[in-house]
C-alpha cells in the first residue's frame, strides 16, 4: 500500500511539473510575440494594438479614419477652438483683468489661456497639474494671481497661487492644505467674491456654504428649494443666488462690517415668474440685470437694480420662448445686450432688447455643454462640452451696440457727439464685417 501510494504521488508530482513547464513555455512564447508586436508598432509609429501579421499600410489608413471620426464643428462666428486638454472640459472662467481664460478637465490639469491669442492659429496655454485628483470647477481670484478648484475625489476646495519665475514663465503652487470636507452632496459651483472677502460653494441638496479665504465656514444657507440646480456669486461680490426645483431664484446679500468682519447673510430678493423649476441664471457685469432659463421653456430678463431693503422687487423686462433641458446654462453679456442659452450640444444667442433669436449653433460639442460664458469685454462667447473649448464672436453684441448708437445719433444735438458716434458706429460695423467674413478653418 505504501509503495502504491508513493508511486501515485510520484506520478502526480511529475504531471504537475509537466503542466507548469508547458505553461511557462506558452507564456514565454506569448511574451516573445508581444515583444515582436511592440517592435512592429514602434517602427510604424502607431499605438493601436493589432495582430503582428498586419501590414503598415492598413494601420496608417485606420489612423486617418480615427482622426476623421473626431468631432468637427464649423460656423461663421467660430473664432477658434482651444484643444490642449486630453480629457473632457468641465468648467471655464475669465480673469477679472480680461487677460486669461482658465479651464479644467478630467485629465488632471487646469489650463490658463491668453485671451489675446484667441484669433491666432496657435493657442498656447500654461498647465497646472492637480496632484492625485482632478478639478471639476475652477475660479480666478479677483487679483488674477490665484485660482481655486473643486477636487472631484477630495470633495474639497484647493487654492493655487500663480507667480512668475525669473525666466518670466509662470509657476503654480497649491496651498499647503485643502479646505475641510463639509458638503454631503455633489457640488454644483464655487466662486470667489470680487471683493475678495469670501468664497462660496453650493451642492445639489439645498446647501450653500460661505467661507473665508482660509477655509473657515462663515455661514451656511439652506435654500429650501428641495434641490439646487445652480448657484453663483454676483459680479459685484455682494450677492449669492441660487435656483432649483422651485420656480423662483433666491438672492442673498453677504454682509460685512466697516472693519471687514463678517456680519450675516441676509435675504435680499427673489425672482418670481417662472411656472417650473429654473435650470440656471446669469448676471450682467454690473449686477443690474439677470437672465434666468427654466423648465417652462422660457428665458426671462430682469432688472435687479432695485432698493430691496425698501421692499422694492426686481422688474421683469422680457419673457422669451426657448429650448432648454436639465443642464442648460445661461449667459448674459457684460453690457446686458445679449442672452445666450445652451440646450444639450446646442447654443442659441438672443437680443436682450427685442428677444429675437439672432444666432443658433447646432452640434457645437459631441457631448452636453458643461459651461457657457462671455468674456469681460463682451467680444467672445465661450463654451465647453468635450475636450475642446469653442470661442465664438459675439456678433449679436456688435449689432446691438450699432443699433443703440444709431438711436443715440438721431437724438444727438452736439456736433462733436455726432462725430464721435459716427466714428464708433463705423468701427463697430467694420469689426462686425470682419467677423462675418467667414468661418475659421
Amino acid at each position: 500500500m505504501e509503495v502504491a501510494a508513493l508511486v501515485a504521488l510520484t506520478v502526480l508530482l511529475g504531471a504537475l511539473v509537466i503542466i507548469v513547464a508547458l505553461a511557462v513555455g506558452r507564456r514565454k512564447e506569448e511574451i516573445r510575440e508581444e515583444q515582436e508586436q511592440a517592435a512592429e508598432f514602434t517602427a510604424e509609429g502607431s499605438v493601436t494594438k493589432a495582430p503582428a501579421s498586419k501590414k503598415p499600410k492598413p494601420e496608417k489608413q485606420r489612423s486617418r479614419k480615427d482622426k476623421a471620426a473626431q468631432h468637427t464643428f464649423s460656423h461663421q462666428l467660430l473664432a477658434s477652438s482651444l484643444k490642449s486638454h486630453s480629457g473632457n472640459v468641465t468648467c471655464l472662467d475669465f480673469s477679472s483683468n480680461g487677460k486669461y481664460l482658465a479651464s479644467c478637465a478630467d485629465d488632471r490639469t487646469v489650463r490658463i489661456w491668453s485671451t489675446k491669442d484667441f484669433l491666432d492659429r496657435e493657442h498656447k496655454c500654461l498647465r497646472a497639474n492637480v496632484e492625485l485628483d482632478h478639478a471639476t470647477l475652477v475660479r480666478f481670484s479677483p487679483d488674477s494671481r490665484a485660482f481655486i478648484t473643486w477636487l472631484a475625489n477630495g470633495d474639497s476646495i484647493r487654492i493655487f497661487k500663480m507667480s512668475k519665475k525669473e525666466d518670466s514663465t509662470m509657476s503654480f503652487k497649491a496651498a499647503a492644505e485643502d479646505f475641510p470636507q463639509k458638503h454631503k452632496a455633489p457640488i454644483l459651483n464655487i466662486g470667489i467674491a470680487e471683493t475678495g472677502k469670501f468664497i462660496m460653494s453650493a451642492s445639489t441638496d439645498t446647501n450653500i456654504l460661505i467661507w473665508d479665504l482660509k477655509g473657515e465656514v462663515l455661514a451656511s444657507i439652506n435654500t429650501n428649494q428641495m434641490t439646487n440646480s445652480y448657484a453663483a456669486i454676483s459680479p459685484c461680490g455682494r450677492f449669492v443666488a441660487s435656483c432649483g426645483f422651485t420656480p423662483d431664484v433666491k438672492v442673498w446679500e453677504v454682509c460685512f462690517g466697516k472693519g471687514g468682519e463678517f456680519k450675516e447673510v441676509a435675504r435680499a430678493f427673489d425672482l418670481k415668474g417662472h411656472s417650473a423649476g429654473v435650470h440656471a441664471f446669469a448676471f450682467s457685469n454690473d449686477s443690474h440685470r439677470m437672465v434666468t432659463v427654466s423648465k417652462d421653456g422660457t428665458w426671462k430678463l430682469w432688472n435687479t437694480d432695485v432698493e430691496y431693503k425698501k421692499q422694492q422687487d426686481p422688474y421683469l423686462l422680457k419673457t422669451v420662448p426657448c429650448a432648454s433641458s436639465d443642464g442648460s446654462r445661461a449667459a448674459l453679456s457684460p453690457d446686458g445686450r445679449v442672452v445666450a442659452v445652451s440646450n444639450g450640444c446646442n447654443v442659441a444667442m438672443y437680443s436682450a432688447a427685442s428677444g429675437e433669436l439672432e444666432e443658433e449653433m447646432h452640434g457645437v460639442h459631441s457631448e452636453e455643454i458643461t459651461d457657457l460664458r462671455f468674456d469681460i469685454n463682451g467680444r467672445f462667447l465661450v463654451c465647453s462640452g468635450d475636450k475642446a473649448i469653442r470661442v465664438f464672436h459675439n456678433a449679436p453684441g456688435y449689432r446691438a451696440a450699432i443699433k443703440d448708437m444709431q438711436n443715440m445719433l438721431k437724438k444727438a444735438q452736439n456736433e462733436a457727439m455726432k462725430q464721435r458716434l459716427q466714428q464708433q458706429i463705423a468701427e463697430a460695423q467694420s469689426a462686425l464685417d470682419t467677423v462675418l467674413a467667414g468661418p475659421v478653418d
